[in-house]
């Protein structure tokens, strides 16, 4: 029990203290996700400005200080409060014999570096693809997606506007997609984290972007911006469930685009039940609903 004790208070001491030396750029630049999210941020949101698809919309849209607040408290401030947890976690898994490629099921290391980032992008994203479906799928699960899909007017921040649940609904199964590939180095993941953040920024931007021919393999902000409509086909807890990748919506036959105006009505059915606030926000759907 000590082990796991000592383990957990070491975990949140260092993701602190990384995060802090990533402020003060104490980490290798490739490696700094806290300046690399606000870069990615003030590039993106920078592009909205000079090429807003929603030319009505305002530069400071509904909610941009709320989102903007919720991109640092989920990267960061929760990341930092749950590491102990994930890491008790894997010293349990560990000790029962289970750990990264030991339920491998494709060895990655006789591929080229480029190839086995590739697969686990594409491992990943089909992970959080399922997951997305599951948060959509289920009423336990879609009260506190709900938080993301409150959005009323979209740009980069909302991206990162979602309940702190989500992020323990998630991390298993990502963990589970790595234990599958055998031979992977996990420090090369910092290149699919950094794309994945910036192909994110971009589906939830106020920029009209399509990809051209790449539109049935990128998830983009047409197709993405229907995800969030409040009328959706009948029938259908939901369409175009792409993370980074529509690929899997194609496959599936879960996408759907019926126009590109940009002018849709976002949220859902009762979405005036969602509390303002932030501190409302990340409690709710923990509470029983009042009949």
């Amino acid at each position: 029990m000590e082990k796991y004790f000592e383990a957990f208070i070491n975990a949140i001491i260092g993701t602190f203290n990384w995060t802090w030396k990533s402020i003060i750029f104490e980490v290798p630049w490739y490696t700094n996700y806290f300046w690399g999210l606000i870069i990615i941020s003030l590039v993106v949101w920078g592009l909205e400005i000079l090429f807003p698809w929603r030319k009505n919309q305002s530069i400071f849209r509904k909610d941009f200080w709320l989102d903007g607040f919720y991109m640092f408290f989920n990267f960061f401030l929760f990341a930092i409060a749950i590491s102990g947890f994930y890491k008790v976690l894997g010293l349990l898994f560990g000790d029962l014999g289970i750990k990264q490629g030991s339920l491998s099921l494709l060895d990655l290391s006789p591929f080229p570096n480029w190839i086995q980032l590739i697969i686990f992008f594409l491992v990943l994203d089909f992970v959080q693809w399922f997951t997305h479906i599951l948060l959509h799928r289920y009423a336990f699960l879609w009260k506190f997606h709900q938080i993301h899909h409150s959005v009323k007017e979209m740009g980069f921040a909302a991206h990162l506007r979602y309940h702190w649940m989500e992020n323990v609904f998630y991390k298993p199964l990502k963990t589970f997609g790595v234990m599958i590939l055998g031979g992977f180095e996990p420090e090369q993941a910092y290149v699919v984290h950094f794309f994945a953040i910036a192909i994110g920024h971009l589906n939830h931007s106020n920029i009209k972007i399509t990809w051209g021919p790449f539109k049935y393999l990128l998830n983009n902000p047409v197709m993405h911006l229907y995800h969030h409509a409040h009328d959706l086909p009948e029938g259908k807890y939901g369409v175009n469930f792409g993370i980074s990748l529509s690929l899997w919506d194609y496959i599936f036959k879960t996408n759907y685009i019926p126009e590109d105006s940009g002018t849709i009505v976002l949220g859902f059915e009762g979405d005036e039940k969602i509390p303002k606030s932030f501190w409302k926000q990340i409690t709710y759907g923990l509470k029983k609903s009042k009949p």
